[in-house]
């Protein structure tokens, strides 16, 4: 057995799961441009190949189900450290079990995967809850987060529903990219902060009424810092505009 290093894309995984059944065993998957060399065994670069991967994507979807491909597409969009590996698992014992797979709950490649992609999925719903938006000149609707996994992708279709008409950018700033929609049009490019529109003349005073309404409407006998931490952790909320000391002026 082998380690397998690919270069961090689905279609990657997707290759290596090819070549693990006509190549080499695969004793992982690793991203090259993470992977620690050890003494124990050697490493094969698998360079993508889109029609290898199309193979596997589309014996996954016939032999395994369309809900276990998206499964493992959730849990590749993770910051699991050994996503690719607990993957890979997942699928062959998938290929044994066929469809049947997603139920056998005591299976440990079952489980990481499952523990996975509830993780994506909580923070997916936390992300619909808490995306703020400024208003940037042109009307452009702007927003930033600093999510765990990569969410973009999984959040994409809501918002696109929710402003029908108004350009958005939500902005991924760890992973420097954002998705970019208009129109229920919508694609992911790579986003730094000096690719931020200008902030429209207006923004700060929709800021001081986001602020004023959210003061005004809690019921302050009611105040319970300890659960608003639970519902909106921390991290979050310097993105937050009800959690952000506005400036005079």
């Amino acid at each position: 057995m082998i380690d397998y290093l690919y270069d961090g894309t689905f279609e990657g995984i997707l290759t290596c799961i090819y070549h693990n059944y006509y190549t080499d065993k695969a004793s992982g998957i690793f991203r090259k441009d993470e992977y620690q060399s050890t003494l124990l065994g050697g490493c094969m670069d698998i360079k993508t190949d889109p029609v290898k991967a199309t193979i596997v994507y589309e014996a996954i979807e016939k032999k395994i189900s369309s809900y276990d491909l998206r499964r493992i597409y959730k849990v590749y969009l993770s910051n699991d450290s050994d996503k690719e590996t607990k993957i890979l698992k997942y699928v062959l014992l998938g290929f044994h079990k066929g469809a049947s797979v997603s139920m056998l709950h005591s299976f440990p490649e079952v489980f990481d995967i499952q523990s996975i992609e509830k993780k994506v999925d909580v923070e997916r719903e936390r992300m619909l809850q808490f995306v703020r938006f400024s208003v940037m000149k042109n009307n452009i609707l702007y927003g930033r987060i600093e999510p765990d996994n990569d969410v973009l992708e999984l959040i994409a279709s809501h918002f696109c529903d929710r402003y029908k008409n108004d350009p958005f950018i939500i902005h991924d700033i760890g992973r420097r990219k954002a998705l970019i929609a208009y129109q229920r049009r919508w694609y992911i490019s790579l986003f730094d902060d000096k690719d931020v529109p200008e902030v429209s003349a207006d923004e700060q005073n929709y800021r001081r009424l986001w602020k004023n309404y959210f003061d005004n409407i809690a019921v302050r006998e009611r105040t319970n810092p300890r659960c608003q931490k639970n519902f909106m952790p921390v991290r979050y909320w310097k993105n937050l505009t009800e959690m952000t000391v506005l400036k005079n002026g």
